[in-house]
């Protein structure tokens, strides 16, 4: 990985950047230098009392006549972060297309539809929105947070990327459909440049006809999406849906840097055999929301290619794989070719900024790890000790806070499951009533990459949980049983051989072993109300 960063850093040094820069057009809304955006609601009521009314005066009266200019020059306003006197917020919110001011009102929705406007300025970027949100609500910011569109009407939406302009966006629906501005995480947005061995299989991936037909591998394969002088093919089957008709027909396709095509004739790749689908400098890729229900898909496993000028169903190019692993394929390959550099620079933009501005103050560099259990202190220098002490800690600290939950009166069971209610409760990763499949719906909106996962309360059995994981890009379900010793409870997935306290420990043991499970915990899935 450290190799292919390298080159892509050559990459980004060459001449041939100039000629990109003139392809691919990036952001130039900064969060930083907003003139302090605000959350505001989306209509104020005006004061009964806020428009004067003109008493008649008599001529040649100069006491009345210094009323008149008093009454007749405008008040100003003593709340003007509560009622902004500039336009009116209900136009801004509804039309925001029509508005050409330097800043607009955009409104966007978390996963539970809770929503939340916001004025910003008109150049301001996806990356900008997510960074604005994570500030707001005083988020942790991995990376990962996304804004996506949603478009109901059509029932599909995309990620919009870090660089592109949110109000262009919102430039393109219509008046009368329901589209929306989606803030949560998404850890698969970038996860092919670390692991582009999970999202290009070997037999989909391979050098144009129009080069010399060669295999690569895939730290190389990056490189030449990267590259404009290189020709990278993506090919294999996929269900198209007939225009006009609600049929599907299986064919072979053929991804290029010059569109997408399919062969009318088996797997031949000849130019006379290659049908024209669509190219991507005004197109978008999107994923099909329930694509069996809403288009009488074959599987749940569908995209699209949208035209960015064309807000119609019957536009849409409808497209569906056999299983995830391709359509994920198919998709990143296609935000590659639309974009190519602009996604790496993406990529790599929040950590040169943290290698440039250190995360932490001087007074936390000043800090060390103490050991006070002897006679004597002493100053611990081996981090992973450190790191033991502190985990035995909270591990100590978990039940001291158990010991007060229980203390009145005789310990039981049940004052035992209270305690570790109280503890889990208030986790991130803990959903409590979240059904199976809210739970897939949950998951894959976040990212279909290892590790992903989620705590929940069994749906057949209420005195166990779930722990639900994503691996290889399907997600799997684990009992977690209760454990009764002698009045102690504890928690197992394993049938009682490895058993622990509380969620909190369970989740904290599968988070540095894999034990039982496929992969470690990795990334939770995490909601938060705007």
């Amino acid at each position: 990985m450290s190799d292919m960063n390298n080159t892509l850093g050559d990459i980004l040094t060459s001449e041939s950047l100039g000629e990109k820069a003139e392809i691919f057009r990036s952001g130039k809304g900064n969060v930083s230098g907003l003139s302090s955006p605000a959350l505001i609601p989306l209509s104020v009521p005006l004061p009964t009392n806020a428009q004067h009314t003109r008493t008649p005066i008599c001529k040649g009266n100069r006491n009345s006549k210094e009323e008149e200019d008093s009454l007749a020059a405008p008040v100003p306003n003593p709340f003007p972060e509560l009622i902004p006197s500039a336009k009116s917020l209900v136009s801004e919110c509804l039309f925001p297309w029509t508005n050409s001011s330097a800043t607009q009102v955009i409104k966007v929705y978390n996963e539970d539809n809770t929503s939340r406007a916001v004025e910003v300025p008109s150049d301001i970027t996806a990356q900008d929105v997510c960074q604005l949100f994570v500030l707001k609500n005083h988020c942790i910011d991995d990376h990962c947070w996304t804004l996506f569109e949603h478009l109901s009407h059509l029932g599909i939406e995309r990620t919009i990327e870090d660089h592109e302009s949110v109000l262009e966006v919102l430039s393109g629906w219509g008046m009368d459909t329901d589209s929306r501005l989606y803030f949560r995480k998404n850890y698969a947005k970038y996860e092919f440049f670390k692991k582009p061995l999970d999202f290009f299989p070997d037999h989909m991936v391979s050098i144009s006809s129009e080069t010399n037909g060669t295999v690569m591998n895939h730290s190389e394969l990056i490189q030449t999406f990267l590259n404009s002088s290189t020709c990278p093919e993506i090919h294999g089957h996929l269900h198209a849906k007939e225009q006009g008709r609600k049929s599907w027909k299986k064919f072979y396709f053929v991804l290029r840097r010059s569109g997408l095509y399919f062969s009318n004739k088996g797997t031949s790749k000849e130019p006379r055999h290659l049908q024209f689908i669509s190219e991507f400098s005004d197109s978008d890729v999107y994923t099909l929301l329930s694509a069996r229900k809403n288009h009488g898909a074959p599987t749940d496993y569908g995209f699209c290619v949208k035209s960015t000028k064309c807000g119609s169903a019957r536009d849409l190019k409808l497209l569906c794989a056999d299983d995830e692993q391709n359509r994920t394929c198919w998709v990143t390959a296609m935000r590659l070719f639309k974009y190519g550099m602009q996604l790496y620079q993406n990529f790599i933009q929040p950590h040169q900024k943290q290698k440039a501005s250190p995360m932490r103050s001087i007074s936390e560099n000043s800090l060390v790890a103490m050991d006070f259990s002897g006679q004597k202190s002493r100053v611990i220098e081996n981090p992973s000790e450190a790191l033991s002490v502190a985990l035995e800690e909270g591990l100590l600290w978990r039940r001291k806070s158990c010991h007060r939950l229980s203390s009145h009166g005789s310990p039981s069971t049940s004052q035992n499951t209270m305690s570790n209610i109280a503890l889990h409760m208030a986790q991130p990763w803990f959903h409590s009533k979240l059904s199976r499949d809210e739970a897939h719906r949950l998951i894959t909106q976040q990212g279909l990459i290892d590790g992903v996962f989620l705590l929940r309360d069994s749906q057949s059995n209420p005195k166990t949980f779930v722990l639900s994981l994503c691996h290889t890009q399907r997600i799997k379900h684990f009992q977690i049983l209760p454990v009764d010793d002698e009045g102690d409870l504890f928690y197992s997935l394993d049938d009682g051989h490895t058993r622990f306290t509380d969620l909190i420990q369970l989740v904290e043991f599968y988070q540095l072993n894999r034990g039982v499970l496929p992969c470690k915990l990795k990334h939770h899935c995490a909601r938060i109300t705007l």
